[in-house]
């Protein structure tokens, strides 16, 4: 995929050419491919190529964003044009001369997927469904999704960035039920990493699908969770999706420069327990959720969001850094050429305590311990949230007692960040896909253990 500066710079120009204050062009590359299988065969197999290019005008603080697919210079130049005549603003912005940023990648990939041959890949899934099945004789339906897609982009702005970046990520996600009489569980395992096949050198499909087996064979055994308001301790890896869908969504520029955030108007406040301090980091080596720039051209960069409690940062973009007059933070994402990009989150977590596991569950008379989260639904400038849990367990006495099922989480992101009354000392990612304005993208959720002083549980015991 290359692109001449000049012919970028020619693009940038003819769309700022009838007006405009700031243009920015995205192209990309990308290969997909993905394995579907269901009662011990592959039900699918899908492979595709995905390209194109999106071109963006901004004016004050308004933008227009058209988009074109399989493009070539002639393509480019009408792209340019028609948005060049959509925006007629007027005032003709300045394009400076682009200056190519370099890097070491923090992607670096040992294998390409597509140069693994198909029956490699079924390979490790076949692996998997082998391994979940050993497990134990209860577990009855083994569901697999094999994912890998390799991504190119250019990226140009109108201020004088330029850059491209390889983008490799690789997932596999293990559903199993377990089946005892009439009883019936689902345990999931869904790990992804930046990396391409050498992604199983460092977690094996056996581990992944022995993780969504016992999880589902723990859930057969469970009760129904109790109802009221209770001291809680959420696990690290993917507890940390309600820091990311209850208050990480409030501090992106998306929702803050339109002062639709509860946490707008409040850098420099406490916002959170003076243990806490929260991250966005989308330099981690290898990671679901890094990159080497963003798609505004930017270096990716580790933004402390929140510093012993005290909210100092935002996570911002190009429009966000006009309405808010904050600089930029590396933090502009978008799904593909067809959005525009916005402020997004990329490996967010909650940093280190020096709190253990077994302490936390011994410092609770009567509550709950939460291993692994589910979904949930947020209304971000509130902060209203309401989770489920795939798996816990009832603390009596500061001790573990029993497995429950059926528990959700409620309350208030703003509030949980004020009630945090230990943090553990081992933190992990989880994997998950972050939907919002500018479409779907992979973003790491992360944190280690905590101990939330009093969370309302909905139960049906």
């Amino acid at each position: 995929m290359e692109y001449s500066q000049e012919l970028l710079t020619e693009i940038l120009k003819k769309a700022l050419s009838r007006g405009g204050d700031y243009a920015d062009i995205f192209i990309e590359e990308t290969i997909k491919s993905g394995i579907s299988y269901d009662s011990g065969k592959v039900k699918n197999i899908t492979s595709g190529i995905v390209a194109g290019a999106g071109l963006r005008i901004i004016t004050g603080t308004d933008f227009i964003y058209m988009y074109a697919a399989d493009v070539d210079e002639r393509k480019l130049r009408k792209l340019a044009e028609d948005i060049s005549a959509a925006a007629a603003a007027g005032v003709t912005g300045v394009v400076k001369t682009l200056v190519p940023y370099e890097y070491k990648s923090i992607l670096p990939i040992s294998i390409l997927p597509d140069t693994v041959d198909l029956p490699v890949k079924i390979g490790i899934v076949e692996r998997a469904n082998q391994a979940a099945r050993h497990y134990s004789e209860k577990i009855t339906e083994v569901m697999i999704n094999y994912l890998d897609t390799d991504q190119k982009v250019v990226v140009a702005t109108s201020d004088g960035r330029y850059s491209q970046d390889h983008r490799v990520r690789t997932r596999l996600v293990v559903r199993c039920i377990a089946t005892d009489g009439d009883k019936r569980e689902t345990g999931m395992s869904a790990p992804g990493r930046g990396m391409g096949f050498e992604m199983f050198e460092t977690i094996s499909p056996e581990s992944i699908a022995c993780e969504a087996a016992r999880m589902a064979c723990v859930l057969l055994e469970a009760d129904y969770a109790p109802q009221g308001k209770f001291p809680v301790v959420i696990d690290n890896g993917f507890g940390g999706v309600i820091f990311h869908e209850a208050c990480g969504h409030a501090l992106e520029a998306t929702s803050v420069g339109k002062n639709a955030s509860v946490f707008s108007g409040k850098l420099n406040q406490q916002i959170a327990s003076p243990i806490v301090t929260a991250i966005d980091d989308g330099t981690v080596p290898n990671a679901w959720g890094s990159a080497n720039i963003d798609d505004e051209a930017l270096p990716t960069q580790k933004n402390i969001l929140v510093k012993d409690g005290i909210l100092v940062s935002y996570m911002v973009d190009k429009l966000g850094s006009l309405r808010m007059d904050l600089p930029l933070t590396g933090s502009s994402r978008r799904e593909s050429y067809k959005f525009a990009p916005t402020s997004r989150m990329t490996n967010t977590y909650i940093a280190e305590g020096d709190s253990r596991l077994d302490d936390m569950i011994a410092s609770i008379e009567y509550g709950l311990y939460c291993r692994n989260m589910g979904g949930g639904s947020v209304n971000p400038p509130t902060t209203d949230f309401n989770f489920s849990v795939m798996e816990a367990y009832l603390v009596e006495k500061g001790k573990i007692s029993k497995p429950i099922k059926g528990a959700s989480l409620i309350g208030k992101g703003s509030e949980i960040l004020m009630n945090i009354e230990m943090i553990g000392n081992t933190m992990e990612f989880g994997t998950g896909m972050c939907g919002s304005l500018s479409g779907s993208i992979p973003a790491n959720v992360g944190q280690p253990a905590i101990k939330v002083s009093g969370l309302v549980i909905g139960g049906r015991a």
